[in-house]
């Protein structure tokens, strides 16, 4: 029997990719903005690109705030992917200061515009890069994943969580660890783009749709 998964609609992201990924997964997906479903779902993913203001905005517009947090209480997996991820956090400081979801303790800020010796970097960094383990890959979504692999990333804040323990894989941008993936019980998300990464990205997002339902 197919795993199902909702992808939450807020009006900000971008759902039909992750979807087609998702399906070739050989989940079954529904795209929703009812906060019912979507607290009755299996699985949930928070997809997301544009500014965290934005996408906290229209949660809140789609009433949706709330029923993500109690799903994600419920012990049920949860995605967060790319902006997804981020508000999963407590806090952004991008354009100010804006509360997130609250789900994983930390914040997000900004990536560094200069390495150790004062060259700059590019900010947003976009392309590809190899991540590796900052914990424990096992049991999580990227069980599968190899040390080393590439993936696909667009963005220009990230995520530091208050534990490190709550660092799943980092990669390297300029001269320091920029955190790849996070993971907090049942909840995970993911700074790249599972859905444009590949054949790792889908064994990630496989990863993510055969996690037990609790």
């Amino acid at each position: 029997m197919k795993k199902h998964v909702t992808i939450v609609d807020y009006g900000v992201g971008n759902l039909f990719s992750v979807s087609r990924a998702l399906e070739q997964c050989g989940a079954e997906v529904a795209i929703s903005a009812d906060p019912a479903e979507i607290e009755a779902s299996e699985r949930v993913v928070l997809p997301g690109v544009g500014a965290f203001a934005d996408g906290m905005r229209g949660l809140h517009a789609c009433g949706l705030v709330e029923p993500v947090r109690r799903f994600a209480a419920s012990g049920r997996p949860l995605l967060g992917i790319c902006l997804g991820m981020q508000m999963l956090a407590s806090v952004s400081q991008e354009f100010g200061s804006h509360d997130g979801l609250g789900l994983i303790p930390g914040q997000v800020v900004p990536l560094p515009t200069v390495v150790e010796d004062g060259r700059p970097l590019k900010i947003p960094h976009i392309g590809w890069d190899v991540i590796d383990p900052a914990y424990q890959w096992e049991e999580s979504m990227m069980a599968d994943t190899a040390p080393g692999t590439a993936v696909y990333l667009v963005h220009s804040f990230h995520v530091v969580p208050d534990d490190p323990r709550y660092v799943l894989a980092t990669y390297r941008f300029g001269d320091r660890p920029i955190t790849a993936a996070i993971r907090y019980g049942n909840i995970q998300g993911c700074q790249f783009h599972p859905e444009k990464s590949g054949p790792a990205g889908l064994r990630m997002l496989s990863g993510f749709i055969n996690t037990p339902v609790s």
